[in-house]
């Protein structure tokens, strides 16, 4: 909410994806990225709180998670990873794991039983 309502995808764009202008990578393609991810992060939470499209929402949140380790480790090869990637993946990865048919209060399981009947 805080990236797309208050700070703005433009400026989440230029003040944590331009810093990277003197890479390889184009200045297009940071300002694209930079402006995409906060509703990216926005779509997938909402979803995965919702409980729909769980499996889609997790992948594109681990995109995010390989796009930002990626930067990361343009600018800082030693980045310490458990600092910012891995609790977020460790959360990930917990609820990938989680078996689907116990998830019961999800908007996906209700729907499935609901189809089913």
């Amino acid at each position: 909410m805080y990236k797309v309502f208050e700070q703005g995808p433009l400026e989440h764009a230029r003040r944590w994806f331009l810093p990277y202008r003197d890479t390889f990578l184009p200045v297009w393609s940071l300002w694209a990225v930079g402006a995409a991810i906060p509703f990216v992060e926005l779509a997938a939470g909402g979803l995965l709180l919702a409980g729909v499209r769980i499996r889609a929402a997790l992948v594109a949140l681990g995109d995010v998670l390989v796009i930002v380790t990626f930067g990361h480790l343009l600018k800082e090869p030693l980045y310490p990873f458990h600092e910012h990637v891995i609790p977020r993946l460790a959360l990930l990865v917990f609820v990938f794991a989680m078996p689907r048919g116990d998830d019961r209060f999800s908007l996906d399981h209700l729907l499935q039983r609901r189809a089913a009947r």
